[in-house]
C-alpha cells in the first residue's frame, strides 16, 4: 500500500506544481492587464479644440487668437491701433492637467475635456464638455477664460485681420480699421 501511495504522490506532483505554477501566471497576468488598462486610458487632450479666436462678447471683434506654429501652441493678442501690426508677437501655450482645474474654474474637472495655458498661468482657457455646456445654466459657452484672477466665459469667433484700439475707452466709439488697407 506504501508503495502504491508514493507511486501516486509521483504522478500527482507534476500536476500540483503546473496547477500552482498556472495559477502565479495567470494571477500575474491579471496584475499586468489593470496596469495596462490605466496606462492606456490616459489619453492626451485634444488641444486643437481651441484653434482660432476669442473675444469676450459676441459683438466684438476677436481680440485672441490661438493657433499651433511650429508643432507648439501659441497665442496672440490684439495690438492697440497704433502698433501698424493687427497681432503681437505669438507667446507659447502648454497643455494643463485636468486636475488643475479647480485652481481656474468653479467646474467639476471631469465636465473639462481640454485646458491650455500660458506657462505662467496668467491666461488659462478651459473647454468645457459640449453636453455640460448645454445643461449648464451659468455657461453660455463652451469656452471659459482665466485671466489673471478672474474667470468668465468667453466666445470662439472667425478670425480677423482688422485692427482694434482694445486700449481705449469700452464706452467711447473704438474706431476698427484694417491695417492693411490704411498703411
Amino acid at each position: 500500500m506504501l508503495l502504491r501511495s508514493a507511486s501516486f504522490c509521483k504522478k500527482l506532483t507534476p500536476l500540483l506544481v503546473a496547477t500552482v505554477v498556472s495559477s502565479a501566471m495567470f494571477l500575474t497576468a491579471c496584475n499586468d492587464n489593470d496596469t495596462l488598462d490605466e496606462t492606456a486610458s490616459v489619453v492626451p487632450a485634444d488641444l486643437s479644440v481651441f484653434e482660432g479666436c476669442y473675444t469676450v462678447s459676441h459683438d466684438e471683434p476677436a481680440q485672441i487668437k490661438i493657433s499651433q506654429q511650429a508643432g507648439a501652441w501659441v497665442m496672440q493678442m490684439k495690438e492697440p491701433a497704433s502698433s501698424g501690426r493687427v497681432w503681437d508677437t505669438p507667446e507659447p501655450l502648454e497643455a494643463i492637467e485636468n486636475s488643475e482645474v479647480p485652481q481656474f474654474f468653479s467646474i467639476d474637472p471631469d465636465n473639462v475635456d481640454a485646458v491650455i495655458g500660458r506657462p505662467d498661468r496668467v491666461l488659462v482657457l478651459a473647454h468645457a464638455k459640449p453636453a455640460y455646456a448645454n445643461i449648464d445654466p451659468l455657461l453660455d459657452s463652451e469656452y471659459l477664460s482665466y485671466i489673471y484672477r478672474g474667470a468668465n466665459t468667453i466666445y470662439q469667433v472667425a478670425c480677423d485681420e482688422v485692427n482694434t484700439d482694445i486700449l481705449a475707452n469700452p464706452h467711447a466709439n473704438i474706431i476698427i480699421d484694417n491695417v492693411h488697407e490704411s498703411r
